[in-house]
């Protein structure tokens, strides 16, 4: 089962070699230009992403998108414009159920207070019925406003749900022009100063309804250049372990704050408290049966299962594993820069 509790590579005949070979030449192709789509969240992969690293890694052209939702993404790497990018677990699960051709390579973070609904001059859950309530549709907090409401008995149809991007919930905050919102960090942060938190990720993982962000990649590219991919994930996969051996040397006077708030627009004093809403699990526990091993297509499973109920995808599918897999995270573990 997946798992939020605290504590293809089709030539894989190559992976034991796969090191050694990456090791002695140092060489990808040069002329390959990667382009990927991140959206600005407040996480340790922003780091090696400020400082070149993954292009250091990968000895490739990297073209860095910015995108407000994973809806965006979604669309983006539909379109042929990306090959690598972020989503949350809801418009992965979307884009799965429609079988684009995707794969998750690495989860960034298990989200919990990250994303929260926050409500100005309303007290209990109750108090939503009638009001105007922002979130990204077929987001991760779309999935986690809807989730909330069924556990609180409250009918969709009797709020009014509007599709946002982030800096549009902060505009419409500001002019006073919403009631709530269900979003995430950095927004999220600046929106909780003049409301009130109802209820975060963390209580609706505990409702039934877990969310995680992710990296996906096109299936294609994946097949013309795993060794790129791997790379990748391996460099994804330090920064989250510099992050969980150390989270004390991520203070706000820190390089990696100041890094992570050039990048995703927070401020640097609250990238400590922020970088607490998520659990980062290494490359060694995303492997696990808990996560990439299993337990996350059973999420996107049981996520698309309620988008189905909910009306927001036409269909789900008997088997959700081609759309995941742990052997990008085992393979970027051998490597070595």
């Amino acid at each position: 089962m997946f798992s939020i509790s605290r504590r293809g590579l089709a030539t894989l005949a190559l992976a034991t070699g796969l090191t050694a070979t990456l090791a002695a030449t140092g060489a990808f192709a040069a002329d390959v230009t990667i382009n990927i789509g991140y959206q600005p969240i407040v996480e340790p992969s922003r780091v090696p992403q400020a400082d070149g690293t993954y292009e250091a890694a990968t000895k490739a052209k990297i073209n860095w998108k910015k995108f407000d939702s994973g809806a965006d993404v979604i669309a983006a790497i539909a379109s042929g414009s990306l090959d690598i990018g972020y989503v949350g677990s809801s418009p992965l699960a979307a884009a799965a159920s429609r079988e684009l051709p995707i794969e998750t390579i690495a989860l960034v973070g298990l989200i919990g207070e990250a994303e929260a609904l926050a409500a100005r001059n309303i007290a209990k859950p109750e108090d939503l019925v009638g009001k105007k309530i922002a979130t990204p549709f077929v987001s991760t907090g779309h999935y986690s406003l809807l989730t909330a409401l069924k556990h609180w008995n409250i009918d969709p149809k009797s709020v009014q749900i509007l599709n946002l991007r982030p800096p549009e919930i902060a505009a419409a905050w500001s002019r006073g022009d919403i009631d709530a919102a269900y979003v995430w960090d950095p927004v999220l942060a600046e929106i909780k100063k003049s409301g009130t938190v109802l209820a975060t990720s963390a209580d609706v993982a505990q409702w039934g309804g877990p969310t995680f962000d992710a990296w996906i990649v096109s299936k294609d590219f994946a097949t013309k250049h795993p060794d790129l991919v791997a790379a990748f994930v391996k460099v994804t996969g330090d920064a989250t372990a510099a992050y969980r051996s150390k989270p004390e040397a991520w203070n706000a006077g820190s390089p990696q704050a100041e890094k992570i708030a050039r990048l995703t627009g927070a401020k640097q004093d609250e990238v400590p408290a922020l970088l607490k809403g998520y659990i980062f699990p290494t490359l060694e526990e995303q492997a696990g049966a808990d996560l990439l091993g299993g337990g996350t297509a059973k999420a996107v499973a049981q996520t698309s299962a309620f988008l189905k109920e909910q009306g927001k995808i036409p269909g789900t599918l008997a088997d959700y594993s081609p759309y995941v897999s742990n052997h990008w995270v085992k393979d970027a573990a051998k490597l070595s820069f």
